[in-house]
């Protein structure tokens, strides 16, 4: 008879388990007792429906019951789905070939432990989930009657449960963590419970998922490290003029918008991923905006403010410190919205400072915002206003809450089973240490905004007024770069499109690989990804990308061949300090420092 052994059984140290189990148990009593505090603040809590979720289930269900016969032939169809999956198991339990019914995409990490195919019951359980979420989501997607709001809605809330309710979120049906609790004794999961009670005690009853070591990061010591100097800055912003790379520069600066939802370091992570330490290389005196974190004392600053304080401003404290009147400017995502709003503006004021646009995942026509749009009807924005009322601003957790639901299996559940099921440390990841630095939203900016752009797409129809004066983005000449990221799933490539056939003066249009932060920050050095290119542009998107060119790489190179046409002379490169405006304090800054909680 053969030896076989099973896996081998660690004990945990009984005087180690015993302090944890008394460390949880005390934090656990703290937290109820704070959870029961609130209750009493807050009367009627938890009695809302904050996201209008409710109404559009019941339209849903509503419609399925009125075309009774539809559902009856879909759970027909389940029925013999999981029906043939039990044949296909019962011949791989008796040894015979089987191939399976359903197979995940090569994409989907959470089947990637070899035990989900090789072992037939964990293969059984992966094959129904993946059976039963394809068929709740095509029977939901089938339910005709619905306007799109309310389809786009549903579709979205069903696919987050559907991802909740995924084999691999739960102990005993994911191998890996059986495995794991196994070899340690359990080990793994009173250590996941000790992070849970963590990230509840840091979110303040709220689960406030760590994902990743934020002691391994420090903004200024190791990221966002180029060096430059603050030489001007007001109640939202300060400036960021960084220290030449090169002996010479182009003679026009390039300044860069960020957006406010998240700090400006996102394009100077670390010097090997930096935007902006390698803009300089390239011989460009490089200007950044680094917004505010705000509090209840700018609540009444709004879309107006930001673009008096933010760009406009910018552009006459470049002009002090280097004597040039005129630059090229990056706007990034909602630093882009921005940027074509104050093009706009400037054109009807006969101001050409800005002699170059360049537009990184930004949109300006909100007509299809992607998933987004389903956090934007009426009660929803009723209720964020009645919110944001009471401080004055937007929490920071509110907004990254909302961004990690649209990719909840990488930047939700990915994390729960690591930290709480497998009991793990997050990675040091400095992307997701600057996804956890989250930035807070001045109430009537953020309502303007919501409700002009995204809910009304007023911007693209010329509606928007800013300081007494109508935005008409078919006024700007202004030669523009437009950037784009096929899987964005904020800025989706296909609205920011749009704007190709809205400015009036020479576009191009170049299409990345990636998202809306890895299809952006991909440096030439990392041979990552690629991006198209297509000097036409048709009518629509997709006419676009059927006669573009690929090639290799990062984008960077082509936008900098691109952007030197407007860079002007070569000049000797300047230091920070060396015109009117002195120093004020090192970069990063100070305004980066301040944490929304």
């Amino acid at each position: 008879m053969s030896d076989q052994s099973g896996p081998e059984i660690k004990l945990p140290d009984p005087v180690e388990m015993s302090r944890m189990m008394a460390h949880i148990a005390e934090q656990s009593q703290r937290l109820v007792s704070e959870f029961v505090a609130r209750q009493g603040e807050t009367p009627g809590v938890g009695m809302s429906d904050p996201l209008n979720i409710g109404q559009a289930f019941l339209d849903m269900t509503a419609r399925m019951i009125a075309n009774p016969s539809k559902l009856v032939q879909a759970q027909l169809a389940l029925w013999q789905d999981y029906l043939k999956l039990w044949q296909t198991t019962t011949r791989r339990m008796l040894g015979e070939p089987a191939e399976p019914m359903i197979a995940p995409s090569e994409d989907d990490r959470r089947f990637k432990d070899a035990l989900w195919d090789e072992n037939y019951v964990f293969d059984y359980i992966k094959q129904s989930y993946l059976l039963g979420a394809r068929w709740l989501q095509s029977t939901v997607r089938q339910v005709e009657g619905l306007d799109d709001k309310t389809a786009k809605k549903i579709d979205f809330y069903t696919r987050q449960f559907v991802d909740a309710m995924a084999p691999s979120n739960f102990a005993m049906t994911n191998p890996e963590v059986v495995r794991a609790t196994i070899e340690s004794g359990g080990e793994n999961l009173v250590r996941g419970l000790s992070n849970l009670l963590d990230d509840l005690e840091r979110g303040k009853g709220k689960l406030s998922i760590k994902m990743t070591d934020v002691e391994a990061f420090e903004v200024g010591k190791n990221i966002a490290v180029t060096p430059g100097k603050i030489v001007y800055q007001n109640d939202l912003m300060q400036l960021v003029q960084y220290a030449p790379a090169t002996e010479t520069a182009h003679r026009r600066p390039l300044l860069i918008i960020p957006p406010w939802i998240n700090k400006f370091y996102i394009l100077d992570l670390r010097p090997k991923n930096s935007f902006i330490k390698w803009a300089a290389e390239q011989g460009h005196t490089v200007f950044v905006i680094s917004w505010v974190n705000p509090d209840e004392r700018l609540a009444a600053k709004s879309f107006d403010d930001y673009m008096v304080e933010g760009p406009l401003a910018a552009l006459d404290a470049i002009e002090q410190a280097t004597g040039e009147r005129e630059a090229n400017v990056i706007g990034y995502c909602l630093g882009g919205t921005l940027l074509a709003s104050t093009l706009s503006y400037m054109a009807t004021k006969g101001d050409k400072r800005v002699v170059s646009a360049t537009f990184l995942a930004a949109m300006v026509d909100f007509a299809d915002a992607g998933e987004l749009s389903v956090f934007i009807d009426e009660e929803q924005l009723a209720a964020l206003e009645e919110r944001m009322s009471e401080k004055g601003y937007l929490e920071g957790r509110d907004m990254a809450t909302t961004f990690n639901m649209l990719r909840a299996n990488d930047l939700i559940w990915s994390f729960v089973i690591n930290n709480y099921l497998l009991g793990k440390d997050p990675f040091p990841f400095d992307l997701l240490y600057w996804n956890s630095d989250s930035t807070r939203m001045p109430a009537a900016m953020h309502s303007f905004y919501l409700r002009n752009m995204y809910q009304e797409n007023k911007l693209s129809k010329g509606e928007v007024t800013l300081l007494d004066t109508r935005i008409d983005l078919t006024q700007i000449e202004t030669p523009a770069f437009i950037l784009a990221s096929r899987e964005d799933h904020i800025a989706p490539w296909k609205s920011t499109y749009v704007a190709t056939q809205i400015y009036r003066g020479p576009t191009e249009f170049c299409l990345a690989a990636s998202g809306h932060i890895a299809g952006v920050v991909n440096p030439p050095s990392a041979n990552k990804y690629c991006h198209w290119i297509n000097t036409t542009l048709p009518k629509t998107p997709d006419a676009w990308l059927e006669s573009a060119t690929q090639h290799p790489g990062s984008w960077w190179p082509a936008w900098d061949k691109w952007v030197a046409k407007f860079g002007g002379d070569q000049v000797p490169a300047r230091q920070p300090g060396d015109g009117k405006l002195k120093p004020i304090e090192d970069a990063p800054g100070s305004y980066v420092l301040v944490k929304a909680n």
